[in-house]
């Protein structure tokens, strides 16, 4: 089995080293990551200038692009063969709810399913990091039920996982995305040259945050496995834009 791994923390991440050792002894496993911190940086590609791929000391693959970049020149160009799987991660940090649309975490997983390769994002669930072997087994164990029950087509999940020991999780739960309340304003900042700088705002705190949501599970100790599509057609409308056509 070969499974690629990205992530958008940057190949440097302790995550993505964590998963690489956790992973290594299921699969053979490829690295192609971001060769900074790209959070945040969602599905872009990188059209305006050519893309550098370079190899570090321990033999991870780093790109001068987004996690969306990493992927695709790793499947359309770099790989003799498509992976059987895309794990991206392991986040440090929550994407759960709204997350999702920025996250260059999910994006790298989400570019892998579109390029027809079953991909997991994988999340821990809070800025200090201290449990990354929770994660790391957690994906281990997601990987391991794939292979046995490989999907008939190609799988997005998300999986934000909480910052516990292993043995205080309180299993694995199928989730939908929750929603957050909008974001905070913006910090506006004078630099020494009297400049104005903005800082963009921390996320929001959850409003819809219920039972059967990721972050009611995350919050409960659960980890939370999101099925996502891509398809963005608000099909409620679909009969109110004919109507307003029509006329």
């Amino acid at each position: 089995m070969r499974i690629l791994l990205c992530n958008d923390d940057g190949y440097f991440a302790p995550g993505i080293d964590h998963l690489a050792r956790a992973l290594s002894t299921l699969a053979e496993i490829t690295v192609v990551a971001p060769e900074r911190d790209r959070s945040g940086a969602s599905n872009s590609l990188t059209l305006d200038r050519p893309l550098s791929l370079k190899r570090a000391a321990n033999g991870f693959y780093y790109v001068n692009g987004t996690p969306t970049d990493c992927v695709h020149l790793a499947v359309t160009g770099m790989l003799d063969a498509l992976p059987d799987m895309v794990v991206s991660g392991i986040n440090m940090g929550a994407n759960m709810g709204d997350d999702t649309i920025y996250s260059g975490t999910v994006a790298a997983a989400t570019e892998g399913f579109l390029l027809g390769v079953p991909s997991i994002a994988v999340s821990l669930c809070t800025r200090q990091g201290e449990h990354f072997a929770t994660a790391a087994r957690v994906a281990i164990e997601l990987v391991g039920m794939l292979q046995k029950r490989r999907p008939v087509t190609p799988m997005l999940l998300n999986v934000n996982v909480p910052d516990v020991p292993y043995d205080q999780l309180r299993g694995f739960v199928v989730t939908r995305l929750g929603k957050r309340h909008k974001a905070e304003p913006v910090v506006r900042m004078l630099s020494p040259r009297n400049e104005t700088f903005f800082w963009i705002g921390a996320a929001g705190e959850a409003e819809d945050a219920g039972e059967g949501t990721d972050f009611h599970a995350v919050q409960q100790q659960q980890v939370s496995v999101t099925p996502l599509q891509i398809d963005l057609t608000h099909n409620e409308q679909l009969g109110m834009v004919r109507e307003w056509l029509r006329q």
